[in-house]
């Protein structure tokens, strides 16, 4: 099938090049023109395990294109995914102004029928708005259908979920855009992971209920959290029984400091702004969210305690990155959590195995280093924000002996606490109570 997929950020990339992987011919529009030259260079401009590998093979062989001329796309595509950015505006809406740029520019010039795919997260109502867009900017007509399908991509693991989904979502009101859809996800869809039809407005609810749920179970666990180190328990504990329970099962249930990237932060936002401008309740919502903020400024006060003050004072802080196994740090803790410091006075050293050429775009005080060893050389405290796996093996006494003072606050919970006080850290977690 021939595929046009605008939009070559993080979905745009992936989806394209996974679509293009199952033998369709693929052609990703992007406005950014920098962006197009890199990518039909062979370079791939964001860290995701397995998509170099899948970019290449696809572009050697002629399945995946790059372009910055959107007419071609549009021509090219019977399908013709909208994956562009829909980030949170100043009223925290979701900013939806370039899927309608996208939409105006289908309209302008569509050649033939063509099935529209909103693939970014958009508030529910959105494809009736483009499907107007799209007939009010047609110069000839032509027949044209317009579908919701979420993206479900995990960063980390978006190129094994695309090719592995738990389910597929198409919203859809029309048979020939449904026989498209199935056509196109037939290789990756079976009874265990189904493709699952509804109708358009379910669709996009589908996505923000998702997400939001995630981030609701994570703030969950760090209001619980606060009463374990008060009483002396352990969320760990708390975390696995209740996750033993088949009704609730072990995902997200783990504590630390807070939830960030590109998606949890703007979904739940965006959900509550949506509730609210129809007239619903959206306190929980709201909760979510302030107990999500709440959690990443616990970090700085307790380290600042600790050392009697933060001014003069150098803190090591390992992992920018919002989550492992990605670059992305948008709305990362960690980012929050150095700022912080700084304005107290202090100074930080930081190490992130992929996310340091990103991170020094925003972080212009900070001095990187190469190794998380490197990082704490005459540091006073070390502040854990991301759960590396780099992270969970070093040697804990050579990591004290090359720090000044050994506080350590560690925001995910990788270490054991007693083996680091064993070792001589005034050491701090998240929930594990007694310390």
């Amino acid at each position: 099938m021939k595929i046009c997929v605008v939009g070559s950020g993080y979905v745009g990339l992936v989806s394209g090049t996974c679509f293009a992987d199952l033998g369709n011919d693929v052609i990703c529009v992007d406005i950014d023109q920098n962006r197009v030259d890199m990518l039909n260079s062979g370079k791939v401009p964001i860290f995701e395990p397995g998509l170099d590998h899948l970019f290449l093979k696809n572009k050697d062989e002629g399945r995946l294109r790059f372009s910055s001329d959107i007419a071609e796309g549009i021509r090219h595509g019977e399908a013709i995914f909208i994956g562009v950015g829909t980030p949170e505006g100043e009223d925290h809406r979701a900013d939806l102004s370039a899927v309608r740029a996208v939409a105006k520019s289908i309209g302008e010039h569509i050649n033939g029928y063509k099935v529209v795919v909103n693939k970014s997260t958009v508030p529910v109502g959105t494809g009736d708005m483009v499907r107007q867009i799209v007939q009010e900017n047609m110069k000839e007509q032509h027949e044209f259908d317009v579908v919701s399908n979420p993206e479900f991509l995990r960063e980390g693991s978006a190129v094994y979920d695309f090719k592995n989904p738990d389910r597929v979502i198409v919203g859809t009101d029309s048979e020939r855009a449904k026989e498209v859809m199935e056509r196109l996800y037939k290789s990756v869809t079976r009874t265990t992971q189904p493709l699952m039809f509804t109708d358009i407005k379910s669709a996009e609810i589908i996505k923000y209920a998702s997400n939001s749920m995630l981030a609701t179970r994570i703030s969950f666990m760090n209001m619980l959290a606060c009463l374990c180190e008060k009483e002396g328990a352990d969320i760990t504990q708390v975390s696995k029984g209740m996750g033993l329970d088949r009704r609730i099962g072990p995902k997200f249930l783990h504590a630390g400091i807070g939830y960030g990237g590109s998606c949890f932060p703007k979904d739940v936002q965006a959900l509550t702004m949506t509730l609210e401008d129809k007239g619903c309740d959206a306190a929980l919502m709201r909760a979510v969210t302030g107990v999500n903020k709440a959690q990443r400024d616990r970090v700085t006060p307790t380290v600042r305690e600790a050392l009697g003050g933060l001014q003069d004072k150098k803190v090591a802080v390992w992992g920018i990155a919002f989550k492992p196994k990605t670059d992305d740090i948008r709305e990362a803790p960690a980012i929050d959590i150095i700022r912080a410091i700084e304005a107290d006075g202090g100074k930080v050293n930081a190490y992130d195995p992929e996310a340091q050429t990103n991170a020094k775009r925003h972080l212009p005080n900070v001095d990187f280093f190469e190794t998380p060893y490197d990082a704490l050389a005459g540091v006073d405290a070390l502040i854990i924000c991301t759960e590396w796996d780099d992270f969970r093996n070093l040697d804990i006494h050579r990591m004290k002996s090359l720090m000044n003072q050994p506080v350590l606050y560690d925001g995910r919970n990788i270490y054991s606490k007693k083996e680091m006080k064993e070792a001589g850290f005034t050491y701090f977690s998240i929930g594990r109570g007694g310390q």
